[in-house]
């Protein structure tokens, strides 16, 4: 959740702002605004509620002062709602301090009340502008040092933040703190950048530095310093990133969604490549951990939203291939529940972002029980992965559009291949098992192309047909379940409709209550080839619903003629492993999804009320 961008150099910092907060509008925000200082020490604010187009809009009618030292910011409410007066930045010390902010100052109230009884104004609902006046107050104490202010400043602040914050008195910098909330570092030549993530910054430059929990930086033209909260200088930790600023733009296409899907097989492909050798996973990251995956004697995943779903496909993986017991958790839920693990328990985390709130949080719980920590993440830099004994990348490149769909296919893909890692090293599967599985997954990308190739435009065909639906089910068994949860979600987070998933055994235990006449079901039909038995029981589920009237829709493996005379629509997969089948299954789902939204005329890429990136519990 929102966005953040600072910036100090030669070049009129109004447009690289704009241009950061356009980069970061994936993350969800329903006001924007930015600060400008010019080189005479003049600052200019202007902040506005809406789209970004609104505050360009007001921009270009009322120009800001021509400044190179600024930042911008979009909000997504928390505390006030979306107005004018709530948007960031805000400004203090007489107009000479602007500040933003993404988290939440967890005592802003006290604090609040003890600058109230100092006699500050205050003209937001936001625990922002508490901030900010804290911030002044400090300046003044500290003899106009920001950064011994911001030191100050943070050491009375609960909760998750990044802030960060320019000053007339200090034309050329910029100074920002973290706290369980993301914020990096990018580095130019005669210029720097801060943002809160690198899409922010990455039109001017891969070069960028991780900056580490409860930190300070500080930047100018001429570089970076980076110190803890006790003032302590400390290294960060540089990294390249690795696709270019074209990777997050639409390309042509009519939305991020529309690309990202496209992109799924590229997706799973990248996150394979240089992890097979000769039939074999050869995952470096994991180097020197073998004796880890030999003490475990149990795997819990924590996860949120479609990363959970992912989680459910990988628990299958990993208990079939490496014989390990798996639970999934979701992580919102795990540290409050007080788990039962230990030193031979591994927390494998997922998130897409690597800033997920709640999936931080459970994995500092996880760490202070002695448990061991593997993050399975898409972005470098991020917190998660730091705070992680040991990280699996996936590389789906930048998703922009909030429902994920490229970096799901890539986070199964991951755990399958984490699952195939952890099964050899424990002697689980022979070189034979191995490498029947590895063929399997090599062959997933083309499959996926397949699907999009062949069965992409009559999928869209039909959700335009049922673009006035008011509710649809999905069913699944296996990996089907969790891929019947997970188009069960797309569904309702771009449509707006009701969705449900369901296992499939399920159904006659309650669910069957809603089946009438006219009702569509998807159901996810395990293979008759390599799940006889379940496939069998799914065809019965699917006639008792069929004989009630309602809709079938089954995503079934080429050549199953079982499903034909008992389905309304059949959308085909490529034939694959019992496994693997999650990766086929769920493309269709996603399409769908889309295209149903598409034809209802919403917009697929910035759902209501939701954000890209939930950095906030």
């Amino acid at each position: 959740m929102c966005g953040i961008v600072g910036y100090v150099g030669p070049r009129p910092s109004q447009s690289i702002l704009l241009a950061g907060l356009s980069r970061l509008e994936y993350r969800g925000y329903d006001s924007a605004g930015i600060a400008v200082i010019d080189d005479q020490g003049d600052l200019g604010m202007r902040k506005k509620a809406g789209k970004l187009a609104v505050l360009r809009d007001d921009l270009e009618s009322h120009p800001l002062p021509a400044g190179t030292t600024g930042i911008g910011h979009t909000r997504w409410a928390t505390h006030g709602g979306p107005t004018d007066a709530n948007a960031h930045p805000h400004l203090a010390d007489d107009d000479k301090l602007a500040v933003i902010h993404n988290g939440i100052v967890e005592n802003y109230a006290p604090l609040k009340e003890e600058l109230l009884e100092e006699g500050h104004t205050f003209l937001s609902e936001t625990d922002t502008e508490v901030a900010a006046a804290l911030l002044a107050r400090e300046y003044r104490a500290h003899n106009g040092d920001l950064e011994a202010a911001f030191r100050a400043t943070v050491g009375r602040l609960e909760g998750a933040f990044t802030l960060l914050a320019v000053h007339t008195d200090h034309p050329g910098l910029v100074v920002g703190a973290r706290r369980n909330s993301p914020l990096v570092i990018g580095l130019g030549e005669g210029e720097n950048f801060l943002g809160s993530d690198v899409a922010a910054f990455v039109e001017h430059t891969r070069n960028a530095l991780a900056i580490g929990q409860d930190q300070i930086v500080a930047i100018t033209p001429e570089g970076v310093t980076v110190t803890d909260f006790a003032g302590d200088a400390v290294e960060v930790e540089p990294f390249e990133v690795t696709w270019d600023a074209s990777a997050a733009e639409k390309g042509g296409w009519s939305s991020f969604m529309a690309k990202e899907v496209s992109e799924e097989p590229e997706a799973v492909a990248n996150t394979l490549r240089g992890r097979i050798r000769d039939g074999a996973v050869a995952i470096t990251e994991l180097d020197g951990l073998d004796d880890l995956f030999r003490g475990i004697s149990r795997i819990v995943i924590i996860a949120a939203g479609t990363a959970a779903y992912a989680g459910m496909v990988g628990k299958y993986a990993l208990e079939e291939w490496a014989r390990v017991p798996v639970d999934v958790d979701l992580a919102h839920e795990f540290h409050y529940r007080n788990p039962v693990i230990g030193p031979d328990t591994l927390v494998i985390s997922i998130s897409q972002s690597g800033e997920t709130m709640d999936t931080l949080m459970a994995v500092k719980y996880a760490r202070e029980r002695g448990a061991k920590t593997l993050s399975i993440c898409n972005t470098q830099g991020a917190t998660i992965p730091r705070e992680s004994d040991a990280i699996v990348y996936t590389h789906a490149g930048p998703e922009v559009a909030v429902a994920s769909t490229k970096a799901f296919v890539a986070q199964i893909t991951a755990l399958n291949l984490l699952a195939l890692h952890i099964a050899t090293v424990r002697g689980e599967l022979s070189a034979d098992q191995v490498a029947e599985q590895v063929a399997e997954l090599e062959q997933i990308p083309a499959k996926i192309q397949h699907i999009l190739d062949d069965e992409q435009p009559h999928i869209e065909q039909f959700a335009h047909w049922m673009a006035d639906t008011r509710s649809v089910l999905f069913l699944g068994r296996h990996v089907g379940y969790p891929i019947a949860l997970e188009g069960a979600l797309k569904l309702k987070e771009i449509s707006y409709i009701h969705a449900e998933g369901f296992a499939a055994g399920e159904l006659k235990h309650g669910p069957i209550a809603l089946i009438e006449p006219g009702q569509p079901v998807f159901v996810v039909v395990p293979s008759p080839r390599e799940s006889p038995v379940l496939h069998s029981k799914v065809v019965s589920n699917i006639r008792e619903i069929h004989a009630r009237g309602a809709r079938v829709i089954a995503v079934a493996e080429e050549g199953d003629a079982a499903v034909l005379p008992i389905s309304d629509e059949v959308l085909r997969i490529p034939l694959t492993g019992a496994i693997t089948q999650s990766l086929l299954a769920v493309v269709p789902l996603h399409i769908f999804a889309m295209g149903l939204a598409t034809a209802k005329g919403l917009d697929v890429d910035q759902p209501r009320n939701l954000a890209k990136s939930v950095t906030v519990e």
